[in-house]
């Protein structure tokens, strides 16, 4: 059985002004930097031993592991990028701002129909997305879908192959969010995981079972042991 704990990246300069990334990339603002300081030390606390690592190839996410890494004692483990575990595709209105996106653009979208975002699933907001999207590089839900499960799952398979116990997992926030979606559909769809929140799952045998979503503990842990350091 593997463990996996699955992070959110660093606050980045996007984050910061409300710009949405989605395959546009900032890096990590300073404050991000802490945030993911904060977690290294708070798995370093807890005696947290990573067998192999994942991420996206997205900077962000690369900065955010290497943070984890440092601050956790778990450098020189294998460490594996997957294009498959990156953030949603907003087309052209990739770096557009939040509030201009999901409060401007797409609810005036066919896929949307008058609803509020909340109501709406996943798929919903695909469809809208590539509604608005001039440039035709949004993916449809089907392919959102399957290259999400399909990367999480295959990394998790790996894991396992090599006979890990826990592995590190940094990904984005929507990825993660549909991700638990698509291995647990009756889950409430999450409307926000923290930079540096930690969702944590075990595998065996191609099952998927969730145990927390979103936990910021790790994080508190490492705070608390920078504050005691001054």
């Amino acid at each position: 059985m593997v463990k996996i704990y699955l992070v959110r990246h660093g606050k980045t300069m996007f984050n910061t002004i409300g710009r949405a990334q989605g395959w546009s990339d900032t890096p990590l603002t300073k404050e991000g930097q802490l945030g993911i300081t904060e977690l290294g030390l708070g798995f370093k606390i807890n005696n947290i031993r990573f067998d192999r690592a994942y991420s996206s190839d997205s900077g962000r996410t690369l900065q955010t592991m290497n943070l984890i890494l440092e601050n956790s004692d778990n450098e020189g483990i294998a460490y594996t990028m997957d294009p498959r575990i990156r953030e949603w595709c907003f087309g052209s209105m990739d770096g557009a701002y939040d509030g201009e996106l999901f409060g401007g653009v797409l609810p005036r979208t066919e896929a949307f129909g008058g609803r509020e975002i909340d109501s709406l699933t996943y798929e919903d907001i695909a469809n809208g997305i590539m509604e608005v999207d001039t440039a035709g590089w949004a993916e449809s839900w089907d392919v959102l879908s399957n290259r999400i499960i399909t990367g999480f799952t295959e990394l998790a398979q790996e894991a396992e192959d090599f006979e890990s116990e826990e592995i590190v997992v940094v990904s984005h926030g929507m990825t993660i969010a549909t991700f638990i979606h698509l291995i647990d559909p009756d889950q409430p769809r999450i409307q926000l995981l923290d930079n540096g929140s930690v969702t944590e799952l075990e595998y065996k045998n191609g099952q998927f079972d969730i145990l927390k979503i979103g936990d910021m503990s790790y994080r508190r842990e490492g705070r608390k042991l920078l504050k005691n350091e001054e």
